[in-house]
């Protein structure tokens, strides 16, 4: 038997088409203990996430951490769940539609976009099958993550090129690695904060919240943190907004170790002793609304700073589907699939479709069936 994957429903006159994967965290197929003990083991398993050695960190992960974790992590999504489930997979389908119809709309047959979680469901490897039945020979991987992290971007790569390495036949490949400082990225961000601004007015200071990683992944060369640095001052110059009103700070530490400071519940309990009552919280970092924004921020976050003696607090939703997401998604892409035929605007369906036909009646006359 083979090791590798080979063409099951190859036909010849299939014409070629551009594949792009999108590609984000993931979530729990369903908001109970059992459902995140599977998904915790696949995330907290991923060196890209946790780099212990691994017998050591099989007995933490599997003794103490799945144990400790899965029921409270299970509270948490409850609190945030949906009739449709997970807001992040929810908010990410809505994307990988919006996106689908888009280049339907400029380039007819020619893009298909699939949506892929690095953990749990639907899986990578789904989405990277219904692209191959597609027909897309050339693919390109968007992790939405506008910041890079080995953490994060990285082990999507990983990820892809585990499973494409057992294919036979290898798509023409590139991978969108980050877009932190996309001019078209920040004056989406920058529009969706004045939207909310003109809503419920300006508060004392804006609070731009990301992700943490471990201080030591700095020190080892990720340039997770100077990446945030510039997305943050990028969206305060956008909205012309001087040093005080505006901070960085970092959320969702795990472990004992030292991650990226300064923490954003920390700060927000602090503000408020300082004269800060009132806040707005963006999370310049997520590309959909997800446990992290809307149960840690907008929930836990928000306790914290309004008991410490704050009066005011808002978060400003993320990007989302929203039209001018999409729109700058859709730009990132073809930017980015420079040189490839299908988005090229001399390409001809009509040619093509002549030159696959064509490519089927040869391949007939030597014996072929399909």
């Amino acid at each position: 038997m083979s090791r590798y994957q080979g063409e099951f429903a190859f036909r010849h006159d299939q014409p070629a088409k551009l594949g792009v994967l999108l590609v984000n965290l993931g979530s729990p197929d369903e908001p109970t203990p059992a459902a995140l003990r599977r998904y915790l083991k696949e995330f907290l398993w991923d060196p890209r996430i946790v780099e212990i050695p691994r017998p050591l960190w099989w007995l933490i992960l599997n003794l103490v951490v799945l144990n400790v974790r899965s029921r409270k992590s299970a509270a948490a999504y409850q609190s945030i769940w949906t009739e449709k489930g997970s807001p992040l997979l929810v908010n990410s389908l809505a994307q990988q539609r919006k996106l689908a119809q888009a280049f339907e709309a400029q380039y007819p047959g020619l893009v298909e976009v699939a949506l892929g979680m690095r953990y749990g469901n639907p899986s990578i490897e789904s989405a990277l099958e219904s692209l191959h039945a597609a027909g897309a020979r050339r693919l390109l991987v968007l992790p939405l993550y506008p910041q890079y992290s080995a953490t994060s971007t990285g082990s999507v790569f990983d990820a892809v090129a585990d499973l494409l390495k057992r294919r036979r036949w290898i798509p023409e490949l590139r991978f969108i690695n980050h877009y932190h400082d996309h001019p078209a990225y920040i004056d989406a961000l920058a529009a969706r904060v004045r939207q909310h601004w003109e809503q419920h007015g300006q508060p004392d200071k804006l609070v731009m919240s990301f992700h943490g990683i471990p201080k030591r992944c700095l020190l080892q060369g990720d340039p997770y943190y100077c990446e945030c640095q510039k997305t943050a001052r990028l969206l305060a110059e956008a909205l012309a907004l001087d040093e005080d009103r505006w901070m960085i700070t970092f959320q969702s530490r795990f472990g004992r170790e030292e991650w990226l400071k300064p923490y954003t519940a920390a700060t927000l309990k602090k503000l408020p002793r300082e004269g800060v009552k009132q806040v707005d919280v963006v999370c310049p970092g997520f590309s959909a609304d997800c446990l992290e924004t809307l149960e840690e921020i907008d929930e836990t976050n928000r306790g914290i700073f309004l008991k410490a003696g704050g009066e005011r607090f808002h978060y400003i939703p993320a990007l989302n589907a929203g039209d001018e997401h999409i729109e700058f998604l859709k730009r990132l892409i073809e930017w980015h699939s420079l040189g490839w035929p299908e988005l090229a605007a001399s390409h001809d369906q009509d040619v093509a479709r002549q030159q696959a036909k064509a490519a089927l009646e040869r391949a007939r006359a030597q014996g072929a069936e399909t």
